[in-house]
């Protein structure tokens, strides 16, 4: 049985050099992780070194790095925080020893099949917030002693940041994945009507739970909806997606936007519980001359007619989608879009300030739509009403009715 290494100041001093040393920093995420966990195993003369980093969305501990123990990784093992020996460390976010391995002590099958008899793990802390989990083992009994335990999270901690870049790293390329996925790369060129649309993340990922759609139908009908799912960047976003193409399978079967918004409530509420979402569907007519709207909890769109101020429509709003039981009375109001309208679908983001009523904001906006191309007017209501830096996401957008004599 081994017992807890004595320590000289001059090992110590070794030892805090190899973690520190400035040369790592230049080393990729992936590679620093590897040469760290391959310095901490020589250090405390271990045979095994892993790391498994938070995944946010899910909230369990996933095996990114080892040394010694690689079959993790290769498996791809994973562990809720709280289960097992990792999971206890992440949730006590306190170092955690056990001196002799049982299978009562650890989930993962890799680490009984290896042999491993002792262990030691540390949480990965960044700014209070829990990263993932250090640990190392021997495959022989061993007493970890309170020097193994500092230098142990002064890897964690010198990981932890490499740690929280890799997953920043990959929620951004995700995001921007999921944003060219989700978002029409080009609106549909319909006879008629001019279309043109805006897009600005109010979070540092660049997309979130706003959203916006344009889509023809075997009927002939054209499909236009605008909403917000609760919440703000990758998780709204990915909850934003499966709600858009449930919409569009919803409209293929319905002729009807409420009864297109009431399947989506009920798909809502059996698969997003908990997901708040407003939206506005409009179906505009193949002559072009109607839209047949159903509002969930969104504001109405603007109606800008030739002649006449610009406002918002007179429909009926009905409760945002996925509160309570599904709603089976959804409401539809039509509009007459007579040549030269324009009709402004927009979320809350670009009209909504602190310490400001909201009707403030409206009036903001109508007072900004004028009669011009669309894409001119979406550049100009971006410029003169949406803030530099939106603390909520922004959708926008415009539809217009062209008219004859003087087509856009």
């Amino acid at each position: 049985m081994a017992g807890a290494e004595v320590v000289t100041n001059e090992e110590r001093l070794r030892r805090i050099e190899a973690i520190t040393d400035a040369a790592l920093s230049g080393l990729a995420t992936a590679e620093l992780l590897d040469e760290l966990l391959e310095r901490i195993r020589d250090l405390l003369k271990v045979d095994t070194a892993t790391i498994l980093l938070l995944e946010g969305h899910t909230g369990e501990l996933v095996a990114t790095a080892a040394k010694g123990l690689e079959e993790e990784v290769r498996q791809g093992f994973r562990v809720r925080v709280g289960r097992g020996f990792a999971g206890r460390v992440a949730a006590t976010r306190a170092p955690v020893t056990i001196y002799d391995v049982t299978p009562d002590d650890v989930v993962n099958p890799v680490l009984l099949t290896t042999g491993v008899r002792a262990l030691l793990g540390v949480p990965m802390l960044a700014n209070g917030n829990l990263v993932g989990v250090l640990h190392v083992g021997s495959l022989t009994l061993r007493q970890f002693g309170p020097d193994d335990v500092r230098l142990l999270q002064l890897v964690a901690d010198r990981a932890s940041s490499a740690g929280q870049a890799r997953a920043q790293s990959l929620d951004r390329q995700a995001a921007l994945a999921l944003q060219r996925s989700l978002l029409p790369a080009r609106l549909p060129d319909i006879p008629g009507l001019d279309l043109a649309a805006r897009y600005v993340p109010g979070h540092d990922l660049g997309i979130g739970g706003d959203w916006y759609d344009v889509f023809m139908l075997p009927s002939g009908w054209l499909g236009a909806v605008i909403g917000d799912v609760s919440g703000h960047g990758l998780p709204s976003a990915v909850v934003m997606g499966r709600i858009r193409s449930a919409l569009r399978a919803y409209a293929l079967d319905a002729d009807d936007p409420a009864q297109a918004l009431t399947s989506l409530d009920r798909k809502i509420y059996h698969f997003e519980a908990g997901t708040l979402t407003t939206a506005v569907y409009a179906l505009i007519a193949p002559d072009r001359a109607t839209v047949h709207l159903s509002c969930a909890g969104h504001l109405p769109p603007l109606l800008a007619v030739p002649g006449q101020p610009t406002q918002l429509v007179n429909l009926a709003v009905d409760r945002p989608l996925g509160v309570g039981r599904p709603m089976t009375n959804r409401r539809t109001t039509v509009v007459d879009l007579p040549p030269g309208a324009t009709l402004v679908f927009f979320t809350d983001g670009l009209i909504e300030r602190r310490n400001e009523l909201i009707d403030t904001g409206i009036e903001r906006l109508a007072a900004a739509v004028r009669s011009e191309p669309a894409e001119a007017l979406c550049d100009h209501i971006m410029a003169s009403t949406a803030e530099d830096q939106p603390n909520d996401d922004i959708a926008l957008l415009v539809i217009g009715r062209q008219s004859p004599a003087n087509p856009r």
